[in-house]
Order: structure tokens, then sequence, then C-alpha cells
């Protein structure tokens, strides 16, 4: 695939090419962004009971729920490492023209035989919604475990962001982009499927169409979610993610050295019902 890269962490650069391709296709995709050996460290954190307990559950429209555990402070804890670290942070202000602000991140889990489908979306459909003028944002997707069409990956329409935002309607606990223009634009932008390995990270644009399936599967299909919203963007409602609010970059190395599992106080959990563009619900089992 022509805008997938390896990561190489003594020489990683966003290069000339790297951009362009983010820009024609709205993502690049790179391959051993995390370790073996971060994602381990990682997992202690979000695998944890203090954390697992803010996860909920969001209806999909078909009697499942899809899992998310969403925090808008990054913290002084492992996660919050991660979503500061300077491979992160530093790539999402080359390829989005600026400096950016920690929007939210969040856990998204797709427990095995039951985990629910992620409708068709653009992150914008949502954040438009919170006040935020222009499209200057992205997510970071990071794979967990194993992201395969079996388990439920995540899969996304190349190009599509350069249609702009789409109308969207809620349909369960989401929003889903109008399914009318989704059919059309697939005539253009040629479905894709992310397979990726744990460590693998998708940098996606905010209007970029995407969905994933039901993981109907035995494996579970975790991913860490960092989102980010450039600094001149400042919303203009009040909401519930953050306005802008400096973010203190820290090194890359400090994701391996860092021994706070979870910093509570510091992450500021989402709780239930604060989000009024999700339908959030308890779940008894993550």
């Amino acid at each position: 695939m022509e805008y997938e890269y390896q990561f190489e962490n003594d020489n990683f650069v966003v290069t000339d090419d790297m951009k362009s391709k983010f820009d024609r296709y709205g993502g690049i995709i790179i391959r051993n962004f995390l370790s073996k050996e971060e994602v381990g460290h990682i997992m202690k954190s979000l695998e944890s009971e203090e954390f697992r307990k803010y996860m909920y559950g969001v209806d999909d429209g078909e009697g499942r729920k899809a899992h998310m555990n969403i925090w808008n402070q990054p913290g002084d804890d492992i996660t919050g490492m991660v979503a500061r670290c300077d491979k992160i942070v530093n790539t999402c202000e080359q390829l989005i023209g600026g400096e950016v602000y920690h929007y939210h991140s969040k856990l998204m889990g797709k427990p095995p035989k039951e985990g629910g489908r992620h409708l068709w979306h653009q992150d914008y459909g949502y954040w438009y919604e919170n006040g935020c003028l222009f499209p200057n944002m992205m997510t970071v997707f990071m794979a967990m475990d194993k992201c395969e069409k079996i388990n439920g990956c995540l899969q996304y329409l190349p190009g599509s962001h350069k249609c702009g935002r789409i109308e969207h309607h809620r349909l369960g606990g989401q929003f889903e982009a109008d399914t009318d223009r989704v059919n059309e634009i697939q005539k253009h932008c040629t479905l894709q499927h992310a397979e990726m390995n744990a460590g693998d990270a998708y940098f996606m644009h905010c209007n970029v169409l995407h969905c994933s399936s039901a993981n109907l599967s035995d494996k579970r299909r975790w991913a860490l979610l960092c989102c980010y919203n450039r600094a001149d963007n400042n919303p203009v409602k009040e909401h519930h993610h953050p306005f802008y609010t400096p973010l203190i970059k820290v090194r890359n190395e400090d994701i391996l050295n860092c021994k706070k599992n979870i910093d509570v106080d510091g992450k500021s959990f989402m709780p239930l019902g604060v989000d009024k563009t999700s339908l959030l619900q308890t779940v008894d089992d993550n």
C-alpha cells in the first residue's frame, strides 16, 4: 500500500512523501509504531481493574455494544505518556500543519463473540457538533490486539476526507453518516480494511469515512485512540471535551519508563451520560 510505512525508532521523520500521501488519502499507516515492549507495558494499564471500571457500552443498533472508555486529559500515567510522546505529537503536528493539543483519548474494545459494530461515520461528524469550526483534527488509531477482518478491524475509504463533512443522524447510541452519500462515495473511494498487528498505527484525518463490523470471532479486538485538535481551532462552545490546553510533550522512552499504571485524577474520565453525541450504557463484562 503506497501510504504504508515502517517505523524506525532512530531514523523516523515525517517525510514529504508521508505528508503528500496523508493529504491525498486522508491517512497513513505506520507499522511497528509501538514496540512489543511498549504494547505490553500499555496493556498493564488498560487491563487494570481500575481502568476497566470506566468502560461503557455504545449501542450499535443491532443489540450489541461497542465498548469504550474516554478520557479528556492525558495525565501522567502510561497512556498519558503515549498521548504526549514526541513520535505521536510531532507526527500529528507535521501532518495536520500546526501545533496540536490533546482533544481526548479512548480505549475501543470489542469483546469476543459480542463486540458491536461501529457505523459509517467521520470523527468530524461528531466533533462538528462540539463547536469545532474547522476539520483540522485527527485520530491516531493504535492496535493493541491483532486487528483483522474476522474480529471487526477498521474499514475506511481513502480519499473520502476530500468530500467534506457528511450529514449524520443518530442510530442506536451512535451517529451514522448519510448512507446514500456513503454508497456513492464508495464508487470513487475504494473500501480498505485496516488489518493491523499490535503496535501498528493509523494516522487518520477527521473527515475520513470509516466503520467496523461486529466482532463475532473468539478473538478480542482492543485499540487505543488518541485524538488531537489543532491549537488554532479552539471550539466555540462549551462541550464535553477540552478547549485548547497546551500539551507538554515527553520523550518516546518515557512510555516504558513510566511506572504509574493509571492517573485517575489527572485524566478526567468521562462519566456516563456526559457525552451528548454518544449514548453510553453500562457494561457488565469488559
